[in-house]
């Protein structure tokens, strides 16, 4: 059985949508997510991909109820909870992320991934020395 990865939004958001000055980054998306299995998200990243679409893929509430559902077929979606807070918490404190990435991180931590992929975080970091950050799209 291969490791649990989870998916940061931006990664995701770069297989779904095209913009003309990160076409590169879309087709690395696409690729990379295609190739893994055990793929994870969490609540977050679910509303954070909505808001994106909505604003910058000028989709409309139909076309998100929709993806929504599909979305969270296609992945196990954990949904983060109070001691996810808390963890984040720590994390921020002794990582130096900010709150929104910590409180990703903790979702990844929970849900037992070994990798986290993201465009955003710092790639190679070790969390606890249980889960790796990765950058699909250097």
């Amino acid at each position: 059985m291969s490791d649990k990865i989870f998916i940061d939004t931006n990664i995701r958001l770069y297989a779904l949508i095209e913009f003309d000055r990160c076409l590169e980054k879309h087709h690395k998306a696409k690729q990379c997510i295609a190739a893994m299995e055990n793929i994870i998200i969490s609540t977050q990243v679910v509303n954070e991909v909505c808001v994106n679409l909505l604003r910058k893929g000028n989709k409309d509430m139909p076309y998100i109820a929709q993806f929504i559902l599909d979305f969270t077929a296609a992945y196990q979606t954990v949904a983060q909870i109070t001691e996810d807070l808390i963890t984040a918490s720590t994390i921020r404190a002794n990582y130096h992320v900010s709150f929104w990435d910590s409180l990703m991180i903790a979702s990844a931590l929970r849900a037992d991934c070994h990798i986290l992929l993201s465009e955003d975080m710092q790639d190679g970091l070790h969390i606890y020395n249980s889960l790796r950050i990765h950058n699909p799209l250097n």
